[in-house]
């Protein structure tokens, strides 16, 4: 079964990103009857980020990340999306078949423009991108959360649409691979943790920031001897991600029976979160120190893609009279 997804190189990747994501993409890849096919999408973040420093720079830290959190060059294709030009060429065919109302009724565009992202074509039609990133690798399942399930939609229909105006199966139409759910990850406002809230935990950051993003998480006034509620608590949420299973009734104890204050309970996430991501930190420390490594697994991405690439855009062009 041939997997793919991406990410957007928009920010630097917070706990939210891994329990939500990152996390089901590298079981997805120790499972040897799957071929993943995982990518930067700097393009897809062109639409936001008008700063190019900022965003080569952006592009190189998540995959960097994606390496340190344990994909693996060797199970899993990871790519670089403006490597592959290939994809905007398919973009272009794609977007000729492309009705303009099912764009129009996307749910992302509206609400970005709801929240004062100025419109533009790009973010209009991220949709159509976003169908060439997985029908260009002919991919049998797409990995998305709920968010995104209106976008494979369009995706199949798009396929649909270019399959029956040029009367071939040219193009796979795939299937959804709905995450697990997992407990929404709060931010240290209590917010879903996003960076367009910057109020996230940075997954990478030094420990004299992390603890200070730690020690801010929001928490009320209950005194130490007293009980601390758990509804809403963003504390308890985010103590209840990072600990272990055996460990938890321990914990929650703290909460019920009081006599623990949110300072000494800010200090045990804080020692979580760092054991947690230990390897991790460390294995993207020593590719801070190897950025060529980085560029050869998003080379060698690049031309591993391109292989399947090739037939698909080979069939595309042919039947569209191009070339």
């Amino acid at each position: 079964m041939r997997i793919l997804s991406g990410v957007q190189p928009s920010g630097k990747l917070h706990i939210g990103n891994y329990f939500g994501a990152i996390r089901q993409f590298v079981q997805l890849q120790a499972d040897a009857a799957n071929e993943c096919y995982y990518f930067v999408a700097d393009l897809h973040a062109m639409t936001t980020i008008k700063d190019g420093a900022v965003l080569r720079d952006n592009t190189f830290r998540v995959a960097a990340d994606f390496i340190a959190l344990g994909l693996d060059p060797d199970r899993s294709v990871l790519y670089r999306q403006s490597d592959v030009p290939e994809v905007a060429e398919l973009a272009w065919m794609l977007s000729t078949v492309t009705p303009m109302g099912l764009l129009q009724r996307g749910h992302s565009y509206k609400d970005k423009v709801a929240k004062g992202i100025t419109p533009n074509h790009g973010l209009f039609a991220y949709p159509v991108l976003m169908a060439a990133d997985i029908l260009i690798v002919r991919a049998d399942r797409v990995p998305v959360g709920k968010d995104q399930k209106q976008h494979l939609e369009m995706t199949r229909d798009i396929a649909a649409a270019f399959n029956q105006t040029y009367g071939r199966e040219l193009l796979r139409v795939p299937a959804e691979l709905i995450l697990p759910e997992v407990a929404v990850v709060p931010g240290v406002d209590g917010q879903k943790m996003s960076k367009s809230y910057g109020n996230t935990l940075e997954i990478f950051a030094p420990e004299a920031e992390l603890k200070k993003r730690v020690m801010s998480i929001v928490t009320d006034s209950t005194p130490v001897g007293e009980p601390k509620p758990t509804r809403g608590n963003t504390l308890y949420a985010l103590l209840k991600v990072f600990t272990p299973e055996s460990e938890w009734p321990a914990t929650k104890k703290l909460f019920s029976e009081g006599g623990t204050g949110y300072g000494e309970m800010k200090k045990r996430l804080l020692g979580l979160i760092l054991d947690t991501f230990r390897d991790a930190r460390a294995r993207r420390d020593r590719l801070d120190a190897d950025r060529g490594y980085v560029e050869v697994v998003l080379r060698d991405g690049r031309d591993r893609a391109r292989e399947v690439i090739a037939s698909v855009m080979a069939d595309c062009r042919r039947v569209g009279g191009l070339g």
